[in-house]
């Protein structure tokens, strides 16, 4: 089983909330160990005196990161588990100078403050107030200007290989690289307004850096696997949902999916734009099979805890090849329409003297159907009324719980 582990299915919920508290009770140990509950210690960045926040703080990153994608590469964690948090420009560049002036003036980010509260030092004490009186009010005060908030810029599930189009691996090795070059910066600094004498820095750090630009390199080296590669991993579990028909659902239960008014239905028309523009279901989304492994990115921003994706094809050949690329990029609550769009028009379409069934189809994944116009979804079977048909099926569809995400900010 790829990582992140469902720690509440492994486990009971209380040693669950155990393993949460002592890595909480860790990480703030290793945060007072390093001076992070000290404001004076905190604030001397800014005076470019002591750089050890910039330091310990993008170490971190690096080492995660790096530690990340080479768990990618080999198998063992699934990136698209992993929570990003959703790109907002507007709002996450103004909450950056809000949050970066109060680190200033305070001395404090919300994490250490609660470090300096827990050693009982009274300025952390009131920067922890001062943070909950903002949580209020922002509460309050949310709904005045939650369009902006929400929408300003907003890009989903960014990352910057997306962002600049290249490979995980350059990526990586080119961010360790900034940081190894601003971690000498900031030694420098710290010689030159610290007076630091950098003779007596630990000798071992040279090869930290030596090792942690090899693991880099490693990542190119190892590569990350391909959307075919990943559903090879979990082709044994998935190849036997569909030949025991667990994921084609009966045009029947999608129709009663999209009246049901506690799911959101996305359906994904992965056939080509012509078949698409001569029938297709309403309010469906034309995604090519060649275009579907582009929109992934796009489908995990809108994930939800009841938001199903059903693919459809002229049968279920496309649909299910689609399928396959959702369940290896772990996209869940997926399901193929049983019988594709011919068994749709020939359940909700019967009736209607324009659609006139093919008796010789071209092949395999072929419209069995013949249309007097491309009129695409304004033909009435493409929106069938729900309480007008009553069909006999079983029911599948069975919401997987989404993975919520995870607190964000600095220590």
């Amino acid at each position: 089983m790829p990582f992140p582990l469902p720690l509440e299915t492994l486990v009971s919920k209380p040693v669950m909330f155990l393993i949460f508290g002592l890595i909480g009770v860790a990480f703030g140990f290793v945060l007072e160990s390093a001076g992070f509950g000290n404001s004076k210690k905190l604030a001397a960045q800014f005076y470019l005196k002591d750089m050890t926040v910039l330091k310990v703080m993008f170490g971190a990153i690096v080492t995660a990161m790096v530690l990340i994608f080479i768990a990618v590469g080999l198998g063992i964690l699934d990136f698209s588990l992993v929570w990003v948090n959703p790109t907002y420009l507007g709002s996450g560049i103004l909450g950056g100078l809000i949050m970066g002036v109060g680190f200033i003036i305070g001395g404090f980010c919300p994490g250490t403050s609660l470090v300096a509260m827990a050693t009982r030092k009274i300025d952390g004490l009131f920067f922890v107030l001062g943070v909950l009186i903002g949580i209020f009010a922002f509460g309050e005060t949310e709904q005045y200007f939650d369009q902006w908030w929400n929408t300003a810029g907003y890009m989903g599930r960014l990352t910057i290989p997306d962002w600049l189009n290249l490979p995980v691996g350059a990526v990586v090795v080119g961010i360790v690289l900034i940081a190894l070059f601003m971690f000498w910066a900031a030694e420098q600094l710290e010689r030159i307004y610290g007076k630091r004498d950098l003779q007596k820095e630990p000798s071992w750090r040279r090869y930290a850096a030596v090792g942690l630009v090899t693991f880099a390199v490693s990542i190119i080296v190892i590569g990350t696997p391909t959307t075919a590669e990943k559903y090879d991993r979990i082709a044994s579990t998935k190849d036997a949902a569909l030949a025991n028909r667990e994921v084609q659902i009966n045009p029947g239960e999608l129709l009663d999916s999209i009246a049901n008014d506690t799911l959101k239905v996305v359906v994904l028309d992965v056939r080509p734009e012509a078949e698409f523009n001569q029938f297709h279901i309403s309010g469906a989304k034309n995604t090519p099979l060649a275009q579907i492994e582009d929109i992934i990115p796009e489908l995990h921003a809108q994930q939800a805890l009841n938001t199903v994706f059903v693919l459809a094809s002229n049968d279920e050949v496309a649909a299910t090849e689609a399928w396959k690329v959702l369940s290896a990029e772990s996209i869940p609550n997926a399901y193929v329409l049983e019988g594709g769009i011919n068994q749709w028009i020939a359940t909700f379409g019967k009736d209607e003297g324009d659609i006139v069934q093919v008796s010789s189809p071209a092949g395999d994944d072929s419209l069995c159907f013949s249309f007097p116009a491309a009129l695409g979804d304004r033909y009435q079977a493409a929106d069938p009324l729900p309480h007008e048909w009553e069909l006999d099926y079983t029911p599948k569809v069975k919401l997987q719980v989404k993975r919520d995400k995870s607190g964000g900010g600095c220590g």
